[in-house]
């Protein structure tokens, strides 16, 4: 969506046509390898990414007579001195290891503690050619052996951290590669530009240039306001690094779902071309995720392969189109494959590309343009001025759409593209198309496995009153919550509730929740103390129903997989707790098992060790609880006659301002 400088259109998109191609046929490289095919699940099971996502992108190349116009190139392993540029000893030497016969019997333990992992045999090696195969068209893209280059590669990357693979991610491929540029100083590579235009943030990414001037980062994504994956307040647009990098991180966080070519389109004009011109990258790298892609069963908006031929083609002015792009996400198989072909055609001939189409962006898009922009202009001026009202006003009406900050219940509406995996899988409403049905189908089968297992959930907290907790399986919300729950996907009631007492300490810190207000919550410390004695409601529900309990308690939407499954269960009571990884923003995500209760574990979810010390030292606030969540507490023990009401009172009480 390109307009006149005078902002002078009137009616939608107008037509733009870019440069004329030039004479000499432009070198575009692939890379595309079957052995990253054997990264897989490791029983078979169905899940979104899999080996059949490159699968579809290189028949689609090949049938289209695409693939024949590029130069192909063998995949080949990163070297680890080059992953030790953006990743730990520690990591490095996960990945390697991962799929050796030695770690056969602890790989599914180890992948659960960390979020949205999996791991096969066939882990470490495809990894390693997916940093390799981005690295090496990397490096020659930049010697000028090749004008482009697209690495069709698996796992993809950009949420894998400096020292944790996360989100389908083990090795970061895009920041490996951009390390490897800037520090062969014979390349000539000082400054790059990074645009993941992936649905979901890129993390890992982000923070391994954080306080980097070299290079320029930008992510438009998925946020809404930090409830979508990968959660939290990275991706948020004050998020704009620090120290040296400060204003070269930027970031453009989508308040909604269903965005497509005008809004993105309108980000690259009002945002990413403007301050790309004036960084003036020496190479561009585009960390792909094409799951931003209509019909992307995992993204939720609108993107269609020309919209993505129009972006691709307005950063091809910079770097003498020196454009490398590595594939991260992208699930809709058909979606992908076509998306991947367009952009390849883009960077093979520098046609015209018309963007003629009446489509206006959503008046959210405006309003977080308008935030970044603002955000930005300290450093970059050329964002300073005010945009025009008779631009900003043209708008799209955004059509009925599912808010994951809410936790209201959901409505199947016939527009199953707001829709996305942060809702209960069981409701959603995807197209007949096979690769649409993956997620919900890998869903499916972990959630029928854990409802097999029963296990007690102990209480401590405001889940001691039963009309409470039965909020989080139901849904909904009881006296003194601010907000609803949106309940766990089997929503049969607890099939028994007793009691007991445990020799822990239970307390309550934190200065405010926004289920609860103003006010602490309580915790349990989670070492043993004799001295010690807190009452405990023990819920008898399945292991499906207490992982949506443990995504509820630690605010997270993310259902495509359990945090805690078999092997995590066994592995629990041989350790006593486990501290959940993949919840580590949340405050209740360490697991810890208290015995069994007529053959079945008891299990609670409360803070790490290390939290409590936190608590101790004044660095986390110890707070009272605000009336209304007291209130519930002694309702829950004086209707489970455990104690009457002035007993329940005098028990809060002392568990609020006895020292730790």
């Amino acid at each position: 969506m390109e307009f006149p400088p005078d902002h002078t259109h009137t009616n939608g998109i107008q037509p733009h046509f870019s440069p004329s191609a030039p004479v000499e046929q432009r070198r575009v490289g692939l890379v595309y390898d079957e052995r990253m095919c054997k990264h897989s699940t490791p029983r078979g099971e169905s899940h979104p990414e899999n080996p059949d996502r490159i699968r579809a992108i290189w028949n689609k190349l090949t049938s289209a007579g695409i693939r024949q116009r590029c130069t192909v190139f063998d995949a080949k392993e990163v070297e680890d001195k080059y992953i030790a540029a953006v990743h730990t000893s520690n990591h490095i030497n996960l990945i390697k290891t991962i799929s050796s016969k030695k770690m056969a019997s602890k790989r599914n333990k180890v992948a659960a503690r960390y979020n949205s992992i999996y791991f096969n045999e066939g882990s470490s090696e495809s990894a390693y050619l997916a940093a390799g195969s981005m690295l090496e068209a990397a490096e020659k893209v930049a010697k000028g052996e090749l004008n482009s280059a697209f690495a069709i590669v698996r796992p993809p990357g950009h949420h894998a951290e400096e020292n944790e693979p996360m989100g389908f991610c083990l090795y970061n491929n895009v920041a490996i590669a951009t390390s490897f540029l800037l520090n062969q100083k014979e390349l000539g590579v000082n400054k790059i530009l990074i645009v993941d235009w992936d649905v979901h943030h890129g993390n890992g990414t982000q923070k391994m240039f954080w306080k980097d001037s070299q290079v320029l980062f930008f992510s438009v994504h998925r946020h809404e306001y930090g409830s979508f994956y990968p959660t939290g307040d990275d991706g948020s647009h004050i998020m704009i690094g620090e120290g040296p990098g400060a204003g070269y991180n930027i970031n453009v966080p989508w308040e909604n779902g269903q965005c497509g070519d005008a809004d993105y389109i309108a980000v690259w004009d009002h945002i990413l071309l403007p301050v790309a011109k004036e960084f003036n990258p020496d190479i561009v790298i585009i960390s792909a995720g094409f799951d931003a892609a209509i019909g992307d069963p995992l993204g939720g908006c609108r993107i269609t392969p020309h919209g993505y031929a129009i972006l691709l083609k307005k950063l091809m002015k910079f770097s003498r189109g020196k454009i490398v792009m590595a594939l991260e996400g992208g699930y809709n198989l058909n979606s992908l494959a076509n998306s991947v072909a367009a952009c390849v055609e883009v960077l093979l001939e520098d046609k015209p590309i018309a963007e003629s189409f009446e489509a206006y962006p959503f008046e959210s898009t405006w309003r977080v343009i308008k935030a970044v922009r603002e955000e930005l202009s300290a450093f970059w001026p050329v964002l300073a001025d005010k945009l025009p009202e008779e631009l900003t006003s043209k708008v799209a009406p955004l059509l009925q759409i599912y808010s994951s900050q809410s936790e209201d219940e959901y409505d199947d509406g016939p527009n199953t593209l707001s829709e996305d995996v942060t809702i209960p899988l069981s409701k959603l409403n995807l197209s007949e198309d096979v690769n649409d049905q993956v997620t919900a189908t890998y869903s499916q089968a972990w959630r029928s496995e854990l409802a097999k297992i029963d296990v007690w959930y102990a209480s401590f907290g405001s889940n001691m009153s039963e009309s409470r907790f039965l909020c989080y399986i139901q849904g909904g919300q009881t006296e003194g919550m601010k907000r609803p729950c949106r309940g766990a996907v089997d929503k049969t009631k607890p099939k028994e509730v007793t009691w007991k007492t445990v020799p822990h300490r239970l307390f309550f810190g934190r200065e405010s929740t926004v289920t609860w207000g103003p006010g602490g919550v309580a915790f349990l410390d989670p070492e043993t103390n004799n001295q010690e004695k807190t009452f405990m409601c023990l819920y008898k529900i399945t292991l499906e129903q207490f992982n949506d309990v443990l995504l509820q308690e630690n605010v997270r939407m993310d259902t495509r997989s359990p945090f805690l499954d078999l092997n995590a269960l066994d592995f629990i009571e041989y350790e006593k707790s486990v501290s959940l990884e993949a919840l580590k923003d949340g405050w209740y995500h360490n697991v810890v098992y208290l015995g069994k209760e007529n053959d079945i574990p008891i299990l609670t979810m409360t803070c790490t060790h290390a939290t409590v010390e936190g608590f101790k030292s004044g660095k986390i606030p110890i707070c009272a609880p605000a009336k209304e969540y007291a209130d519930t507490l002694v309702r829950g023990l004086v209707q489970g006659k455990q104690l009457s009401e002035d007993e329940a009172v005098a028990y809060v009480q002392e568990a609020a301002t006895k020292p730790l």
